[in-house]
């Protein structure tokens, strides 16, 4: 059958929808929803995915799961994930009906001090190498979620990693490619090559690789609970590669390690709470950017508008002012939470935005002081119970630090302290460093209705409040709001003490038009294209009147989002 050019055309204007790439129309949507009703499980990897939802067919619940999930992603994503790193979680108990929120980073080395690092000619903690290793909370973490919420025990949920471990899995392109990346600058640190370059070089796409020696770490601490890791075989293994690299991570650090639960804190926008946990980390920073935002009109403006974009940009620059000089370890300072996240004050701090000029320059705000690369993951079960959990080690895989015979590396987290004294989060013994990694919840009217996060560094509190904007602002349904095109800033303040001077600059993913980018840049923004930067999302979201969850995950990443 011949069809004509002009009768083709009359077809396809016939099929409106035939030309669009979803049949919401929206051109960066990849995907639809995903829905289900016993269970759901989102992971930067489909492996994990699939782990977590055999755990859950088991009988296991959404914090079983999201620990499975997070062992699976340290063995198929090293380059964001292990127990050399940290961990964060928010959990919501639907037989509570409340949120818990735990803080399961790690502490600098008790034996090293600011005025050593000052010696030895410093102006901040190397990326690589031993000085900027702390505790690794994963392992910890794991625990205090199981101890108080989990149901099957730990041989159980840790089995599947194992035997993955040691049998093989093939690597995926992107984990492949960055592997690659960062055996370029790690494999100089003995022990990091026998576990990630066995055959002389990193696994290739496809290819089958095996990690015998996390296996052995995995089966130990699924026996021995988290003694195994802080004070048997693996704490010694883990002092004495230190000590041999010249660091000061001792096993006394190890010994003495405790996570903490903590309260998360929320800010309503327009109507939906946003829940993200205290410092030390940074989450606080996606309530103010919301917050400073909320006078604004933004669903009229448009998502790719450049009066939305200079607006956020602003908002953001604002925020991060304060979360360099605020945001760190809570048990050495006194930060003033309630008052940074509160509507007064952030109102006052958009009253600073000029709507027709990019600040170059911004001074953090003065509120009442009397009142990372990563993995995300949300897991939920039939009961109603859902997990929103970050983990990281920092840059890439770490440190590079690689004790021999574990299969993991050890985090470089401490990298992010700053070393003047005197600061908020300047360096000091025991205490934890600024962190970068945040997961977040969402409830309505006190009822479960997102669990979401995205990974990567400085992008997380951004994409947080794109996330909420996307949603709330502008319409879209939860795979949308992940697939929109991204806003991410470059190059404000830092907690390490380094500040913006020049306005930093703003990098757009495609999609934005050419106008916009025109728009802003005669508003003096500086426009860049970058690659890579813009995180990877994961989202369960919940109808709590028809007992249904609806799914979404990273179409820029090895995303899978799934339920049955």
């Amino acid at each position: 059958m011949i069809i004509r050019r002009g009768v083709w055309l009359a077809v396809l204007l016939a099929f409106p929808g035939w030309t669009m790439d979803r049949i919401t129309g929206k051109s960066f949507a990849t995907r639809s929803e995903v829905y289900a009703t016993q269970g759901m499980a989102a992971t930067s990897q489909p492996l994990a995915t699939q782990v977590a939802l055999d755990i859950l067919k088991q009988g296991g619940n959404a914090v079983d799961a999201a620990i499975a999930a997070n062992a699976m992603l340290g063995l198929v994503e090293p380059t964001g994930a292990g127990i050399g790193g940290d961990l964060f979680a928010i959990v919501w108990s639907a037989k509570d009906k409340r949120l818990y929120g735990l803080n399961a980073s790690g502490r600098s080395p008790k034996s090293l001090t600011l005025d050593m690092l000052t010696a030895m000619g410093l102006e901040y903690l190397p990326p690589y190498g031993p000085l900027s290793v702390s505790v690794p909370g994963t392992v910890d973490g794991w625990f205090e979620l199981h101890d108080r919420f989990g149901k099957l025990p730990m041989t159980a949920i840790l089995n599947p990693s194992i035997e993955y471990a040691e049998q093989g899995f093939p690597v995926s392109e992107l984990i492949a490619y960055y592997l690659q990346k960062n055996a370029a600058r790690l494999a100089q640190y003995p022990g990091f090559a026998q576990v990630f370059m066995p055959a002389g070089k990193t696994p290739a796409t496809g290819e089958l690789f095996r990690n015998p020696a996390l296996a052995s770490s995995y089966r130990k601490i699924s026996k021995g609970g988290r003694e195994a890791f802080y004070k048997g075989e693996i704490a010694r293994t883990i002092a004495q590669y230190m000590q041999s690299q010249g660091g000061y991570l001792s096993y006394e650090d190890l010994a003495s390690h405790t996570s903490e639960w903590v309260d998360p804190v929320a800010v309503n926008y327009r109507g939906y709470d946003l829940w993200e946990l205290p410092p030390n980390g940074q989450g606080i920073a996606a309530q103010q950017i919301l917050k400073t935002l909320e006078p604004f009109d933004l669903a009229k403006m448009g998502q790719t508008s450049a009066e939305y974009v200079h607006l956020f940009v602003e908002a953001k620059k604002l925020a991060f002012a304060d979360r360099a000089k605020f945001y760190a370890d809570p048990a050495f300072n006194d930060i003033p939470v309630a008052a940074l996240i509160s509507e007064q004050y952030n109102r006052e701090r958009a009253g600073l935005i000029d709507p027709g000029k990019a600040a170059k320059s911004v001074a953090p705000g003065n509120p009442n002081l009397q009142h990372g690369d990563t993995v995300y993951l949300t897991t939920a079960d039939r009961d109603g119970n859902m997990v929103s959990l970050i983990q990281s080690n920092f840059r890439g895989m770490g440190s590079g630090m690689t004790p021999p015979g574990l299969g993991f590396v050890l985090q470089d987290r401490g990298q992010l302290f700053d070393l003047t004294p005197g600061r908020f989060n300047s360096y000091a013994p025991g205490k934890r460093p600024f962190h970068t990694i945040i997961p977040a919840f969402v409830t309505k009217d006190g009822q479960p209705w997102l669990s979401f996060g995205v990974m990567g560094g400085a992008t997380q509190p951004q994409m947080h409040a794109q996330i909420m904007i996307n949603l709330i602002d502008f319409g879209m349904n939860l795979q949308e709001a992940g697939d929109a095109p991204r806003i991410v800033h470059s190059h404000s303040a830092q907690p390490t003490g380094e500040t913006m001077t020049d306005g930093g600059y703003v990098s757009l993913e495609s999609g934005f038009p050419m106008e916009t980018r025109r728009e802003l840049a005669e508003k003096g923004h500086v426009i860049r294209d970058s690659v890579g930067i813009f995180g990877g999302y994961q989202a369960i979201g919940r109808d709590v009147q028809r007992g249904v969850y609806r799914g979404a995950s990273e179409s820029r990443k090895d995303g899978q989002a799934a339920g049955y």
